[in-house]
């Protein structure tokens, strides 16, 4: 009899313990939140694994609202004269269509119409979307209307920008580090030039992108003495306000060599003001990799740019909306690539139509294919 009770005994302690050592594996998922780790998330290409924002600018994907279905999901530019954000646009429609997301683009005709963006932004918080992929002018005056979105469950992704901590938290930002990639033209500049050239600046409107932009080409030129930046001037990032500028420039200061810009678009004006002024030996490089800028390169109208492919930014930039409204993006900034485009290879971007906005004016041949 005591043989049987110590059996029974035994066999109850197995049981216990089996039990108790099974507990915290099933407690495990809760315990996460439900959110992959940055180290378990892979990027959509041609996207680089996400990069942490500051403390506190970051929203969690796991508080949206989305629960599945057909998203819909706003996408708001600043403006609709850039056809660089018509690219970016024509990147998250061909990808939406593949995905069967609805998508739609809101955006005032300016860029410097901050207002008229505020107003639509306010409008499209009312219209049940799902996620806003937003780019700004203004972040401050952008925060207050990302709050209420980030706040009613609407993920936020900031595009074409690297601000890592924008003024309120955000739920992902996408884009190339702006900083960097001007820094990367302005040393290309500086070996161009020997090291020795007297320089002019025209910025953008004034915010964290011209900041980063205009920063990158000076923090190269800070260890070249020679590279003199001798005048600054502010635009609207559009070519007439980059035409008005760059004659403003060289007519006050007719010793400038080389011009850097903060955008395309006022490389774009500040091509046409040179040529109008007899100047065509002035270097114009830009930061874009927008397609009249890109064609103007290939026919020797100005010297170079920053690419930052904005097509593939906008499906990059769709994929991580998608991928936070399914609750499995880890939140940060996902860096999309950059290079340096000149007449060398300039062809090489042209002759893919399929991957700019809009087409170019003709076919062209691929140089290295």
């Amino acid at each position: 009899m005591k043989q049987k009770i110590l059996v029974i005994l035994l066999l109850l302690a197995i049981t216990v313990a089996a039990c108790t050592t099974a507990a915290p594996e099933e407690a495990a998922p809760a315990e996460s939140g439900g959110e992959i780790s940055a180290a378990d998330y892979t990027a959509p290409e041609p996207g680089l694994a996400p990069v942490a924002l500051n403390p506190g600018a970051q929203a969690s994907c796991a508080a949206v609202g989305f629960e599945g279905g057909a998203a819909k999901i706003a996408y708001m530019p600043p403006a609709t004269e850039f056809n660089y954000y018509q690219a970016i646009g024509a990147g998250i429609e061909d990808l939406a269509g593949e995905l069967g997301v609805e998508t739609f683009m809101l955006a005032p005709q300016s860029g410097s119409d901050i207002e008229g963006q505020m107003g639509m932004i306010q409008d499209v918080l009312t219209q049940d979307v799902d996620a806003i992929i937003l780019s700004t002018h203004d972040e401050g005056a952008a925060a207050p209307l990302v709050k209420q979105a980030v706040d009613a469950g609407i993920a936020v992704i900031i595009v074409n920008s690297d601000i890592p901590n924008f003024p309120t938290p955000v739920n992902g930002v996408v884009g190339y580090s702006q900083r960097k990639g001007t820094y990367k033209e302005g040393m290309y500049a500086i070996g161009e030039a020997g090291g020795v050239a007297k320089v002019g600046v025209l910025e953008g409107l004034p915010g964290y992108h011209s900041t980063e932009r205009i920063g990158g080409y000076l923090d190269a030129f800070a260890d070249f003495p020679g590279m003199e930046v001798v005048a600054s001037l502010p635009t609207e990032w559009n070519v007439e306000t980059g035409n008005t500028a760059m004659m403003d420039l060289l007519q006050a200061n007719p010793e400038i060599e080389v011009v850097v810009t903060a955008n395309d678009y006022i490389s774009i004006g500040a091509a046409r003001a040179a040529e109008a002024l007899g100047r065509e030996d002035v270097i114009i490089y830009g930061n874009d990799g927008d397609t009249t800028g890109l064609e103007d390169i290939s026919a020797g109208r100005w010297h170079a740019t920053v690419n930052t492919t904005p097509y593939l930014m906008g499906q990059v930039a769709l994929n991580v909306a998608m991928d936070c409204l399914n609750k499995v993006y880890p939140g940060g900034w996902t860096e999309t690539p950059t290079v340096i485009v000149d007449a060398t290879n300039v062809d090489d971007y042209l002759c893919h139509p399929e991957n700019l906005y809009p087409e170019p004016s003709e076919l062209y041949s691929c140089v290295s294919e």
